[in-house]
């Protein structure tokens, strides 16, 4: 595998788009370190394998997901290596028979596209249509790893900070659920 540079500044806008950029102006206006990696894009949290290591993280899954009536949509925040249970989500956060969501609401609520879901999408959910649910082993680690609303890099930040500084910011609370392994 090709050496991964990590990056903890601002990158130049040529070649990237306004949403990436929206991400990095806002880490820096509240203060948020990161360390970035830019890589060839990537659509699943397998093809991120590598990545979790050079960037020091247990790579999280971020699932955009609804009800059946599309009218209730959720973030899910959860160890990459677990696998997705929708009956024991769906009984924890009493919403049955929950699914992927659309990606036309993908767009619409977080400004993202499949392979790019992540929280830093929060920040353009500004009547907050989404509500962010977060496995409890996804708060017990130092960083989170995410994209920066675009699949081609990767961001370390520390978990805390998006708790304490991000999430507020955008107005949008958070959920624990504990689903098992």
């Amino acid at each position: 595998m090709k050496q991964m540079i990590l990056y903890e500044d601002i990158p130049v806008e040529e070649g990237r788009l306004p949403r990436e950029m929206a991400v990095y102006r806002l880490l820096g206006a509240l203060g948020i370190p990161f360390k970035r990696m830019d890589h060839k894009p990537v659509a699943t949290i397998e093809a991120c394998r590598g990545m979790d290591q050079a960037l020091g993280i247990h790579m999280c899954k971020n699932l955009f997901l609804c009800n059946a009536q599309k009218t209730q949509f959720y973030l899910l925040l959860m160890p990459g290596e677990k696998r997705f249970r929708t009956g024991e989500l769906s009984k924890q956060i009493g919403s049955p028979r929950l699914s992927f969501g659309p990606e036309e609401y993908m767009e619409k609520y977080l400004h993202i596209s499949p392979g790019a879901v992540s929280v830093m999408g929060l920040m353009n959910d500004k009547h907050n249509h989404v509500k962010l649910l977060i496995d409890r082993p996804v708060l017990e680690e130092e960083f989170l790893g995410c994209h920066p609303c675009v699949n081609t890099a990767s961001l370390r930040l520390y978990t805390k900070d998006v708790l304490e500084k991000f999430l507020p910011w955008t107005g949008h609370g958070y959920q624990v659920v504990a689903l098992s392994d």
